[in-house]
């Protein structure tokens, strides 16, 4: 049987054109299938954008759920470089006179130089522990102490070290205590001389009570190298002593072993930086409340304005949003809406609303703030605000753990945000298995359609082929006829 290379030669007719028409017409049902989805795609897209702005307007809702954020206190030192101070607990605003005498400080002691870092030593073990030093006299050429007497610190555990032939040299003691843990750090310094190495060990803990005293069970080298006894022999210099920092407030003196001095001012904390008076004034940190109601109200008019944009219709070119009519956002909207118009609980005294602290819904369904009714709230009645939007742990209470909660019911799985998507998502997927199977299906009539092409043109090609034949053998025959 004749073959054609292209369905359309051999019949001379214009097959191809033929066949591209019928499968036009056959895959029109694809438009609509792919317009449908393509559609369900702009909803589920639209879900997603929904659900962005939710958790943004949860973030905003869960800081003003929380407690801590109406505590914060802020310090403001009239003398600056001379303390921070921060707190927690709003009964500590106020304003007090301090002056600190003393900074805490880590005691500091250097061993006689060693000419080198690596030649050994000696072995044995060496412990250390802290403690009080009192009483005596403090020789400042010498660093050493004349008639005074140690205290151990009965909560801290004496640490002991070993020193042995692979760590006997100066660089393996100083690396052994750094590595004990012992609350101590070891470090080498060259002093130039013709001794110059210098082992220095410097508490890792500040306060009176973290004077060192080290005992050596060992070779004598080693012995004259460390051992320390404030009341008896001492070997190593000291440098700097440990003391406690010293301040006044509002009179009372007050000691700690630490320049991070917690309680001195109820629920508060001061970090002393170097001696001196300042005044200090400790006020509620309101504008950080101010500035989270702010954004909580900008995150509620974003999601406003997000529903807006995704349920418009625009009549001049007859184009719906994705979401027009779309009962899950609607609902949304009008659960949140409701929540935050609800009254809180309380007594007669506590606030319920929000439009007692300025915040208030517009004509359009946004929000808008009052800032001087917002600013007086804060001032006079800033436990009434916190009480708005914030509760103690365990309670549902407050405008920002409701919003917080509602929000987490709308988008968790079984959530109405997240079973429409879901519900979406499905749809998409069965429209695209209906776009495989009609694929399917048109690839198959298109094939059956190009083979019956393919034979009409063999067909006619091979009567052409006959045509012609028998054209030429009647014209030979009427030649023969002619010239008898």
């Amino acid at each position: 049987m004749a073959t054609i290379s292209s369905v359309g030669v051999g019949s001379n007719l214009d097959l191809s054109s033929l066949l591209t028409q019928l499968e036009t017409a056959e895959s029109q049902p694809l438009t609509a299938l792919e317009t449908k989805a393509k559609s369900y795609t702009s909803k589920l897209s639209a879900y997603g954008t929904v659900q962005s702005a939710l958790e943004s307007l949860q973030s905003a809702a869960q800081k003003l759920g929380d407690p801590a954020l109406f505590q914060a206190v802020t310090g403001t030192p009239t003398v600056s470089g001379i303390l921070a101070a921060s707190s927690t607990d709003p009964s500590s605003a106020g304003t007090y006179n301090i002056t600190v005498s003393q900074l805490a400080q880590a005691q500091s002691v250097i061993a006689a130089g060693q000419a080198s870092t690596t030649t050994a030593i000696g072995n044995g073990t060496v412990t250390i522990d802290f403690g009080t030093i009192s009483g005596g006299t403090l020789d400042g050429a010498t660093g050493k102490y004349s008639g005074a007497s140690f205290t151990a610190d009965a909560s801290r555990e004496a640490k002991t070290i070993t020193i042995t032939d692979g760590n006997n040299t100066l660089a393996g003691i100083r690396d052994a205590i750094n590595a004990a843990g012992a609350g101590v750090t070891a470090s080498i310094v060259n002093d130039g001389s013709g001794t110059p190495n210098r082992l220095v060990l410097t508490s890792t803990t500040t306060g009176e009570a973290s004077s060192m005293r080290i005992s050596v069970d060992g070779d004598a080298a080693l012995q004259n190298l460390l051992g320390n006894d404030p009341a008896g022999t001492q070997n190593l210099k000291q440098t700097i002593a440990a003391q406690n920092a010293k301040l006044d407030v509002n009179g009372i003196a007050i000691t700690s072993a630490s320049n991070t001095v917690k309680e001195a001012i109820q629920g508060t904390t001061l970090t002393l930086v170097q001696t001196g008076t300042t005044g200090l004034s400790m006020k509620a940190n309101t504008t950080a409340v101010t500035s989270a109601i702010n954004d909580f109200v900008k995150a509620y008019n974003s999601l406003q304005s997000t529903a807006k944009s995704l349920t418009t219709y625009d009549a001049d070119t007859n184009t719906a949003a994705a979401l027009v009519g779309d009962s899950t956002l609607r609902s949304i909207q009008t659960r949140l809406r409701q929540a935050l118009t609800a009254p809180q609980a309380g007594d007669t005294t506590d606030m319920k609303v929000l439009s007692e602290i300025g915040v208030s819904f517009q004509k359009d369904g946004t929000l808008a703030v009052d800032s001087t009714k917002l600013s007086k709230a804060l001032d006079t009645d800033l436990a009434g605000v916190s009480g708005l939007f914030a509760s103690a742990t365990g309670s549902t209470a407050g405008y920002g753990k409701q919003i917080d909660a509602l929000v987490e019911d709308l988008t968790k799985s079984g959530g109405s945000l997240t079973v429409a998507s879901e519900g979406v998502t499905s749809t998409i997927k069965d429209l695209d298995e209906q776009y495989d199977a009609m694929q399917a299906r048109i690839d198959a009539t298109m094939e059956r359609y190009r083979t019956q092409f393919t034979q009409l043109d063999v067909l006619i090609s091979s009567m052409n082929n006959t045509m012609t034949y028998l054209t030429q053998q009647f014209e030979a025959m009427n030649a023969t006829n002619s010239s008898n």
